[in-house]
């Protein structure tokens, strides 16, 4: 139990710091783009709209009562959403900066060149999309297994029931 809780809140930080990261870069290129179309910036706005909605979710799920992993069904879909918008930004730079994930020469330069943080964007959003993917999984096997073992109870030898009375049954009463 003490296992899961310490990977839960590993990987809502993790989620947390790369979608800061993202929102950060993403930010700071809207801000340098400014006057152009939405338009012509409709993968960074969704980006930016999935790292905020990912931070607001990272940190609500860090606090300890909301539970662990039984929010997979979110996890999946913000995934989804991050795999969306890693293919957005790989398919708006293609081969113009090199091959995607080669980043050996990623340096910081001047104003004017713009692919080590596009670089840098596709690599936080590939590593956030792939924590909410481990985390939805995760949460997956944590609700089967939990849920395995609540049907597998025993009745004690003294012919007493200890596990939950279907709601269509009658009590023994």
């Amino acid at each position: 139990m003490i296992l899961s809780d310490i990977l839960s809140l590993l990987l809502r930080l993790g989620e947390l710091a790369f979608a800061a990261i993202v929102a950060g870069i993403t930010g700071s290129y809207l801000h340098a783009s400014q006057g152009a179309s939405a338009w012509d910036l409709g993968r960074f706005i969704y980006t930016e709209v999935v790292a905020g909605l990912s931070i607001l979710l990272a940190i609500v799920w860090l606090f300890p009562f909301s539970g662990s992993f039984i929010h997979w069904p979110v996890d999946f879909i913000i995934s989804v959403a991050w795999w969306v918008s890693f293919g957005l930004l790989v398919n708006l730079i293609g081969d113009s900066c090199g091959y995607i994930f080669n980043w050996s020469g990623i340096q910081v330069q001047g104003q004017g060149d713009t692919c080590p943080q596009q670089k840098a964007n596709i690599a936080f959003a590939f590593l956030s999309a792939l924590f909410w993917l481990v985390s939805a999984i995760l949460g997956i096997l944590w609700v089967r297994r939990r849920g395995n073992a609540a049907h597998h109870k025993t009745a004690p030898v003294d012919g007493g029931y200890t596990g939950r009375r279907r709601w269509y049954r009658r009590s023994r009463v």
